[in-house]
This record gives C-alpha cells, sequence and structure tokens, in this order.
C-alpha cells in the first residue's frame, strides 16, 4: 500500500471523472439568492455528511460510508481510491480599529461586498493505492488526519488600508478508509469490493449539549470515492450482466451509490456518491459554470441571479468567493449562452427503416382490454405537431370503446403511485372534459367528478382532474 501522488496515467483517469465529482462535492454548497442571510443557507451540508461518531449516535445523520460494488481486475492489478470531501472552515469577520488592534463583528461593508461570518468548505483528497492481491483476506486500512489551522486574510479598501481582516479556523478532522475484496464463486473471476470512510474523530458533545453547528468543524462533508482499476474493469451496478445481477444484487451500499465514471464505454473507473447518478454521469455542455444550488435549472438561476438588486449583490459577493463568481457569471452571460440554457433535444435518433404509417389505425381490431391512443404521426418537436391536436375532439380507445370530451367514466385510480385524494374518488363516476397528449406520448384525461358542486367553477377556471387511460373505465351513457 501506498499514499504517494497518483501516477500521471492514473491523475489522467481521474481526470475524466472529476467534473462531475466535483459537482457533487459542492452540490448544494450555496444556495439562491446566494447570501449567508438568506433562509436557505441557514441549514447547510446536506449531502454525504459524515459526523463524529459522538454525534452520530445521538441523530439521524451518519459517520460512515459503505461501499460494495463489482470488479474484474486483470493479475497484477493495483486498485487506486481518492477519498474526497470538504473540511469546514469557520470564518469570522473583524474590523481594524484605529489603534491597530481588530473587534469581531457581524458584518463589513465594503463599497463592492458585505463581509459576514460563513463557513467555507476547503477542498480535501485521501490517495490510497494497494495491489487487489493485499486487499483480499483482511484488507488494509488507512487512517487520515486534517490538522487544526488558523489562518488571517487582511481585508483593504480601495485606497489600500487596512479595514478589516477575515480569520479563518478549521478543527482537526480524522477519518480511515477501509479496502478489502473477496473473489466470488461463479463462471468468471470476479471480486467484490468494499470501500469504507469512516469519520473517527473524538470531538464529543460538552456537558451543555451541543447542537448540529458544534459538530460541523469536525464532520467530512460531501465525502464521495473515485476508484480506479490499473488493469481490468468494474462491471455496472444499476445493469450488471445477467450472470452477474445475484452477485450485484448480494452488495450492500449504504449512504452512498458507485456508478462508473469517465466517458461511456469507460469501465476502469467508479464513482461511489451520496447523490444517486446513473453511470457515465457527466456535466450539461450548455451550462456555462458551477452554480451550486441542488436540483435548480440553470437558466432559471441566472436570470432570477442576474435580477437581483445591487445590495443583494454585495451581500453574496461578501458571502462567498464562489457566491461571488455565480453573480459574476449571470451579470456578464451573453444572449446567446442563455439560449443555448433554453433546452436541448438530446433523445432523437435516425430511424433508417421506419414502419409505414397507418392513417386507419383506428379500424384495425382492438383485443380485448387493449388502449389505443389515435394521435397524430408528427414528432412533437416539429411546429406543425400541435396543429393536429384538440383536446376538445381528440379520443382514445380504452376496452374496445371511444372515450372523448363528453365521455362519461367510472374512475379507479390505484393502479400506480397514487395520492389520497385520488384514492378517495374510487368508483366514482367522472364526466371527461379533454384528453390531453404530453411530449412524450402519454395521455392525459382532464375530468370533473359527477355530482360535485364546484364542477362548473372549475370548468369555467379550467382546474380539473387528470388520470390516466389505464385509471378509468367507459361506462355507458344514459
Amino acid at each position: 500500500m501506498t499514499t504517494a501522488v497518483f501516477s500521471p496515467e492514473t491523475e489522467s483517469r481521474f481526470a475524466a471523472a472529476r467534473a462531475v465529482a466535483d459537482a457533487v462535492l459542492f452540490e448544494g454548497y450555496v444556495l439562491y439568492p446566494y447570501r449567508a442571510s438568506a433562509a436557505k443557507n441557514k441549514l447547510r451540508w446536506q449531502f454525504g455528511v459524515l459526523v463524529p461518531p459522538a454525534w452520530g449516535a445521538d441523530c439521524d445523520e451518519h459517520d460512515f460510508q459503505h461501499t460494495e460494488c463489482l470488479m474484474e481486475p486483470k493479475k497484477g492489478a493495483t486498485l487506486s481510491v481518492e477519498v474526497r470531501f470538504l473540511h469546514p472552515q469557520r470564518r469570522t469577520v473583524q474590523k481594524a480599529r484605529q489603534d491597530g488592534s481588530f473587534e469581531t463583528v457581524s458584518e463589513l461593508s465594503l463599497p463592492d461586498r458585505v463581509l459576514v461570518p460563513w463557513d467555507e468548505g476547503a477542498e480535501e483528497r485521501v490517495e490510497v493505492t494497494a495491489s487487489v492481491a493485499e486487499l483480499t483476506g483482511d484488507g488494509i486500512a488507512f487512517p487520515f488526519t486534517r490538522p487544526a489551522r488558523e489562518e488571517t486574510e487582511l481585508v483593504h479598501d480601495a485606497e489600500g488600508q487596512v479595514v478589516g481582516r477575515l480569520v479563518r479556523r478549521c478543527e482537526e478532522a480524522s477519518g480511515v478508509v477501509r479496502l478489502s475484496a473477496r473473489e466470488i464463486e461463479g463462471p468468471y473471476q470476479v471480486f467484490r469490493l468494499t470501500a469504507v470512510v469512516e469519520n473517527t474523530s473524538t470531538w464529543t458533545p460538552d456537558d451543555a449539549g451541543s447542537d448540529r453547528d458544534a459538530a460541523l468543524p469536525h464532520a467530512l462533508v460531501a465525502a464521495h470515492l473515485l476508484l480506479c482499476l490499473s488493469a481490468g474493469s468494474f462491471l455496472s451496478m444499476t445493469d450488471p450482466p445477467e450472470w452477474a445481477k445475484g452477485a450485484a444484487a448480494s452488495c450492500r451500499n449504504l449512504h452512498t451509490w458507485p456508478v462508473l465514471a469517465g466517458e461511456p464505454g469507460r469501465m476502469d473507473l467508479m464513482l461511489s456518491s451520496p447523490i444517486i447518478l446513473e453511470d457515465h454521469p457527466a456535466i450539461s455542455p450548455e451550462s456555462p459554470g458551477a452554480l451550486y444550488d441542488s436540483t435548480e435549472i440553470d437558466e432559471i438561476l441566472a436570470l432570477r441571479t442576474a435580477a437581483l438588486t445591487d445590495q443583494e449583490k454585495r451581500e453574496a459577493r461578501g458571502t462567498d468567493a464562489k457566491a461571488a463568481a455565480v453573480i459574476d457569471l449571470a451579470d456578464s452571460m451573453p444572449p446567446e449562452v442563455l439560449e443555448r440554457l433554453h433546452g436541448a433535444v438530446r433523445a432523437l435518433r435516425e430511424v433508417t427503416d421506419p414502419a409505414p404509417a397507418t392513417p386507419f389505425e383506428a379500424d384495425l381490431p382492438i383485443e380485448p382490454g387493449e388502449q389505443r391512443v389515435i394521435m397524430p404521426e408528427t414528432p412533437w418537436w416539429d411546429p406543425e405537431s400541435d396543429a393536429g391536436l384538440d383536446p376538445g375532439r381528440d379520443e382514445i380507445v380504452v376496452d374496445g370503446r371511444s372515450v372523448s370530451a363528453g365521455s362519461r367514466v367510472l374512475l379507479r385510480p390505484g393502479l400506480r403511485r397514487t395520492d389520497a385524494q385520488d384514492l378517495f374518488l374510487h368508483g366514482r363516476s367522472a364526466l371527461v372534459e379533454a384528453v390531453l397528449h404530453d411530449v412524450d406520448g402519454g395521455v392525459h384525461l382532464a375530468v370533473t367528478v359527477e355530482g360535485d358542486p364546484g364542477a362548473d367553477i372549475r370548468r369555467e377556471q379550467g382546474r380539473f382532474l387528470y388520470f390516466q387511460p389505464d385509471e378509468i373505465a367507459p361506462l355507458e351513457d344514459e
């Protein structure tokens, strides 16, 4: 086992996966509107937080991640592991006094920014390389420590005078990486790799009781793993080959999930992330830069960020350097980049031998229980596609009977994940108000429940209940 810096070849392999790993590392780091004073930024660090054991015992957070995946190493192969996490560093703001000393303040206002106390995240890496042979049996354990440290940054005004300083302090953080491999019986030489990352901090809550804010400086935040085989391949845990499905299903993954990383087709890299991803995840080529706000849409964030007031932007710039970069990005984004963010179609494929169109499909025999949608053949991305759709006249065929606006149906929800409100309507009769088609080819029936005293108001406002064809049964008209 060695902890030396990775070889250039290994570094090159890891580089292919680090763009996505960086997105995992900083997911939700600072949320729109990117100010420390915003309620959304009062409770931070939500993904992959490994807390000190003494704190995790009394809360719902965890002090470890457990990854298991399958690999087919070649003879003499080595495994390189990179543990990545953020080490929280607490930043306090101090104002310069006339006598040259400093006093701690709640904010320091400057022309271009407003500096406030904040927890920053220092990027940390733990690198371990071991031969696959070393991992068999009891495996290996590699402990690591990040010592406490303190640093000071002077703050100057436009004339170069010292007006304050930022004091950043990191508490000690420690952990251990445990790696082991066991060969699995089967037609091929496959190993189950186990990789565990633990927080081993000895920090304990004080007698008066400590909250999460006190435990975080000793935590490993956004912890995740990059794994690389020098020779051989990993197997997909999401879509393993048929012969390995049983072995893949027996793997235990706690608080993390491993996926194949790097370019599509690559099998020598694995990313184990606290955020569930698909195999070979990639950053959208339209994305102009990191926006950090989890689950949001780049276009919406960019537009809303550009619309912040000057005072709000000053506060955001003083909150964190990454927040300042987002503000600058939104302010400088040219129209063509915003237009590129508006949408992209990636699922189109060329059809070399399409089936012949059947304009009289509605006249074909219908098997009992079959549901057939009668809709135009024009694809949804064609501007003319909407011309052939009319929610008031379109129809579908359910159980051999035509259903369209004005048809009476029996509601029978519950065949899929259904909310309680829909279940209350099971067995009620309803009137179809419209037949709607979505861009994925799905059909939704807009209905009003018979006997509902508010049906006229719903109809006037266009506020209907929606069901899919397999959630209704046609009724005979009286």
